[in-house]
């Protein structure tokens, strides 16, 4: 697999097994590079949406509002000063209305110590830490962000709840936007409700503004483009990401691989990573395997590291069974970023 020229770097996350303290962990929680510097005055409201402005007048509220805290242990010997916001806010709306940005800006609007991560990156934290150094870690925040909220997998919403109910109790701020993709527009487009009903004794506890607008990207799964044959795989490799870092493994191999390398540690697997090539994509049949392949979509996107690949194209990377099942959502966001980062490696286009 030495496709690339003597100027470049070839890698293979195969190779890869990153060992990752808990402080590094904790490190990660940050918006990624996508996010990294926006602010509520870079959101442009649309005069259209009277929702979108006064989204981001009740989040700037919050955001001046968070309670500089003393330390919990504190709190509890002499009592707290009554918070003049909920402990939480949510942020409710359809996909693509800028729920991200705005959850981004809030973060970096708070001085720390603050996290921010997907809901599946903070059920990872827990798998790799378990749930009591999870409170412990967290409960020393200020600010807690849960970025694409998950109503899909019972048994994760009721540990979030659990989690973000014993952060609030422990003086944290908390904040979360829902995670609605293209196809459920229409349909249930607004989780308010059922976020409400599953977090429970918090629900009173929440904030809730519903953010309305048009899908500023493409609804539906943007066409995957024609995925490449050996041959073209590796001149485009060679022609376009020459002095570059390329991850280049076959594809079964690599699926293989994540068995071993916790969720958690995804970020730091592709860490230095300009771009993936992957020899023989194929569509994944294991449910347990495609869950684990969605959270390296989702690392992959973030960091906005452009795909090659031969062998079959993103929209046939999970069965239909799984593209109709409890999971969709999972699985139409990860075809969704990985056509779009394939369409990037390809074409050059941003995604």
């Amino acid at each position: 697999m030495d496709s690339l020229g003597a100027a470049g770097q070839v890698e293979q996350l195969t190779k890869r097994t990153p060992q990752v303290s808990t402080d590094e962990l904790l490190q990660g929680f940050f918006p990624s590079p996508r996010f990294g510097e926006v602010s509520f005055d870079s959101y442009i409201p649309d005069p259209a949406q009277p929702s979108q402005a006064e989204a981001v007048a009740a989040m700037r509220a919050f955001a001046q509002n968070v309670d500089t805290r003393a330390p919990s242990g504190f709190r509890k010997l002499f009592g707290a000063k009554k918070p003049e916001t909920k402990a939480g806010f949510y942020l409710d709306g359809g996909f693509g209305v800028g729920k991200t940005h705005l959850l981004a800006s809030l973060f970096h609007a708070v001085e720390g110590p603050k996290a921010f991560g997907t809901f599946v990156e903070y059920t990872n934290l827990v798998g790799a830490l378990s749930f009591r150094k999870t409170v412990e870690a967290l409960s020393a925040y200020k600010l807690v962000c849960i970025d694409e909220f998950e109503l899909d997998d019972p048994g994760d919403t009721v540990l979030m709840s659990r989690l973000m109910r014993e952060l609030s109790d422990a003086g944290v701020k908390l904040a979360a936007t829902s995670n609605t993709l293209p196809g459920s527009l229409g349909e249930g487009r607004f989780a308010a409700v059922d976020f409400q009903r599953e977090i429970q004794v918090l629900a009173d506890q929440f904030d809730v503004v519903r953010i309305d607008g048009e899908d500023y990207r493409h609804r539906g799964l943007p066409e995957s483009p024609p995925p490449l044959d050996e041959a073209g795989l590796a001149e485009r490799i060679t022609a376009e990401f020459d002095g570059k870092t390329v991850a280049e493994d076959d594809f079964a191999d690599l699926v293989a691989h994540l068995a071993d390398v916790h969720p958690s540690r995804y970020r730091q697997l592709i860490d230095g990573i300009d771009a993936v090539a992957w020899h023989n994509v194929h569509t994944i049949s294991e449910q347990s395997v495609a869950l684990r392949f969605v959270v390296l979509a989702d690392r992959l996107y973030d960091k906005d590291v452009p795909i090659l690949a031969s062998g079959v194209p993103f929209d046939q990377l999970f069965t239909k069974e799984m593209m109709a099942g409890g999971y969709m959502k999972k699985y139409f966001r990860a075809v969704s970023r990985l056509t779009a980062l394939a369409r990037e490696g390809q074409t050059g286009e941003a995604s």
